[in-house]
């Protein structure tokens, strides 16, 4: 494995980048069967690369294929693992009500990788590190797991996340096989429980045992891979400039020392995160991805705001654990209506602003 810092303030994206509108079409096509899947695969494949030189062009460390072949970060598991009922639930989105998710109904079954012929692709085409991203456990049982379709498969929610772990283990497996540079696992719902009117709207009453759960997962996903460069990811979930909840990561950042992970990739940027304060007790062992663009706002950044964003940061965590990301992934959702050129310009920035720091604190 390459080393997983390559020098100060090494920059990642978190997955997902905007699809032209030609890319959102062809996956809701797809989708439809209104074409074919090795036709819409062959046009992805054709496309993808001008994504990677994008990235490339705007400074990126590591990169990703922009998740340009996902409808969204978690569908592309129900999407590689049988089992589900496509969009039985909303996702309680007021921005976007047409939102839907997939539930599982029956006892699932592997008929393909998640990630693995999209990491393969990519490394076919670029000579920087690759993030591979996939959903977390905990992530897939608070949005996939429903009371009225899921009881007969999987009694309970817990069972379904439990029954998730050996996917995504045996993903992590081949993903390290076929050399991706760092492993991601997007875990937002961990994130969404400081925010007291979420937990009211989901009828949670015991924190305390969710988050345990939610590291259980995690460390029972990760346990035994030494090898990789694992990242978790968290953020407040958004779509349409919007996020799901907000609040500062208070709660949560005790058991963040728990995980089994070497690098927590958060959001900071956004005022919906609460502010920095959060990272005094941000755990001594793990490097921080420090959101410092803030997706949900048209403003560009300049460099010297994300310099100014890190710097900050460093009063609680040392510059050598600090890697710099956007807040979250700008489109998680292929329907989610983000632009291309804002999200290239601010990529760039962030990659200016981590050459700056470099020749300040380098």
């Amino acid at each position: 494995m390459k080393e997983a810092v390559p020098h100060p303030f090494p920059t990642f994206v978190v997955g997902s980048l905007p699809r032209p509108a030609w890319i959102r079409d062809l996956i809701e096509d797809r989708k439809a069967g209104q074409i074919d899947a090795a036709e819409a695969n062959q046009l992805l494949n054709e496309a993808i690369p001008s994504n990677l030189k994008m990235q490339e062009r705007a400074g990126l460390d590591y990169v990703s294929d922009g998740e340009w072949r996902r409808e969204s970060y978690m569908k592309v598991f129900s999407e590689s693992v049988s089992g589900f009922e496509i969009d039985t639930v909303s996702a309680g989105a007021s921005n976007f009500p047409q939102l839907r998710y997939p539930s599982v109904v029956s006892e699932m079954k592997a008929h393909r990788f998640i990630a693995v012929d999209e990491i393969r692709f990519v490394r076919g085409h670029t000579d920087r590190r690759v993030l591979a991203a996939i959903p977390s456990a905990y992530t897939l049982g608070r949005r996939m797991w429903d009371p009225r379709y899921s009881t007969g498969a999987y009694p309970t929610r817990e069972a379904f996340m439990h029954a998730c772990i050996p996917f995504l283990r045996r993903e992590i497996r081949e993903l390290m096989a076929i050399g991706a540079d760092a492993i991601q696992l997007d875990d937002p719902w961990l994130a969404l429980l400081v925010d007291p009117d979420y937990r009211e709207r989901e009828g949670i009453v015991d924190l305390e045992q969710e988050i345990s759960l939610c590291v259980e997962c995690f460390n029972a996903t990760v346990r035994g891979f030494e090898g990789a460069f694992i990242s978790v990811h968290l953020c407040h979930a958004h779509f349409n400039r919007a996020h799901s909840t907000r609040g500062p990561y208070h709660l949560i950042m005790d058991a963040l020392g728990d995980m089994n992970v070497d690098r927590i990739a958060m959001e900071f940027a956004t005022p919906d995160a609460g502010g920095i304060e959060s990272l005094r007790r941000f755990p001594r062992d793990k490097l921080l991805g420090l959101g410092v663009i803030d997706h949900t706002d048209p403003h560009v950044e300049t460099p010297e705001e994300v310099a100014g964003r890190v710097e900050r940061a460093m009063e609680f965590v040392p510059p050598e654990r600090i890697t710099l990301n956007p807040d979250c992934g700008f489109a998680p959702s292929s329907l989610n209506p983000m632009d291309l050129d804002e999200a290239y310009l601010k990529l760039k920035a962030m990659c200016l602003g981590a050459r700056m720091l470099r020749e300040r604190h380098g």
